[in-house]
């Protein structure tokens, strides 16, 4: 009986506890900069913010031109088709959806012209 106490106590004072923290390049009640952890797509993103580019994945709609066949409005794309809406009227409560391909202009049922224009990825 007198082994199986003794063996209690020496395996219960064996272990190691710990409460402080690990040390590392941070102080305790610093986070560290998302820069630091952001990797790949993420990492991409943050450095286009920090440039000025409030819209890399260019999410925002397009403020529509004058949309003549000499002029078209030209939508931004990585891509060699996009798929655009356009909203034909202001009262509209539909949006016509088209698909643009590069170096060709396609005119909307409402008259106006588009056009695909290279931008590069993020």
């Amino acid at each position: 009986m007198a082994s199986l106490c003794r063996r209690a106590v020496f395996q219960a004072c064996s272990r190691t506890f710990s409460t402080a923290p690990v040390c590392g390049k941070y102080r305790k009640d610093q986070m560290p900069d998302p820069m630091d952890l952001a990797t790949g797509l993420e990492k991409r993103e943050l450095l286009a913010y920090q440039s000025g580019n409030d819209d890399p994945f260019m999410m925002k709609g397009i403020i529509r031109g004058p949309g003549t066949k000499d002029q078209p409005n030209e939508v931004p794309s990585a891509f060699n088709s996009r798929i655009v809406g356009c909203i034909c009227e202001e009262d509209s409560t539909s949006i016509l959806w088209m698909w643009l391909h590069s170096g060709i202009p396609r005119r909307c049922k409402c008259g106006h012209w588009f056009k695909l224009v290279k931008k590069t990825p993020i």
